[in-house]
């Protein structure tokens, strides 16, 4: 298919303007977020993949990366990153299960690469930043966008697949029990309406659950 230019907001994302990070500080609006992958590359050309929540705010896009961490330091490097909009939720299983390596493609008006996989990807150029010790709130400029394929619905599988992305990213914060409670829960969705590329990634889950606990229990009997 041909990748077609589209200016302006996606027409699957809600209208800007409603909120953001300095509305939800201040208490005057909704804190939605929308689960993306962004890439960016490091100085020397290395890609970097990291899922993440954004925010949209007017004309801008909202990324609150940790400090320190790859993704912080390759936009205040290089000022510039690419928001990736996509449904093959085997990159954010993939991503928090040690499997960093996909495919990209080089993108025309800023510094970096998008993902082949990406529905839709947005160019994005630092314009300032809100300095935190920890998440500082990074107000990035849309520069380009361009539309590869067709977005065809919603799928809950993945949905699953995010929330269980989720909760592997955070297995040493939470108890067992509720990790085993929400995946149980999650694991109806995937039975009921899961593709392979569903099944693939959420059996990357199970397991890094697994060798997660595997891991505690041997630290424990050490």
């Amino acid at each position: 298919m041909t990748d077609r230019v589209v200016e302006g907001p996606h027409p699957g994302l809600p209208p800007t303007g409603e909120g953001g990070v300095g509305a939800l500080r201040a208490g005057l609006g909704p804190d939605v977020i929308f689960e993306t992958v962004v890439t960016t590359v490091a100085a020397d050309g290395t890609p970097h993949i990291a899922p993440m929540g954004v925010r949209y705010r007017d004309d801008e896009v909202l990324l609150m990366p940790f400090k320190p961490s790859t993704t912080h330091a390759n936009i205040i490097a290089s000022g510039a990153a690419v928001l990736n909009i996509l449904t093959d939720t085997r990159v954010f299983a993939g991503c928090v299960t040690g499997r960093r390596a996909w495919p990209i493609q080089p993108v025309e008006h800023v510094n970096g690469v998008r993902l082949a996989c990406a529905l839709r990807h947005i160019e994005l150029r630092l314009a300032h930043q809100d300095d935190d010790a920890q998440r500082p709130v990074l107000h990035m400029a849309r520069v380009h966008a361009a539309t590869h394929a067709e977005f065809h619905g919603f799928n809950r599988a993945q949905a699953a697949v995010i929330e269980g992305a989720v909760l592997v990213s955070r297995l040493h914060m939470l108890a067992p029990q509720k990790v085993d409670g929400e995946m149980a829960y999650l694991q109806i969705a995937i039975d009921k309406t899961a593709s392979a590329h569903e099944h693939e990634a959420w059996g990357w889950l199970l397991d890094a659950v697994q060798r997660h606990r595997a891991a505690l229990a041997k630290g424990a009997a050490a």
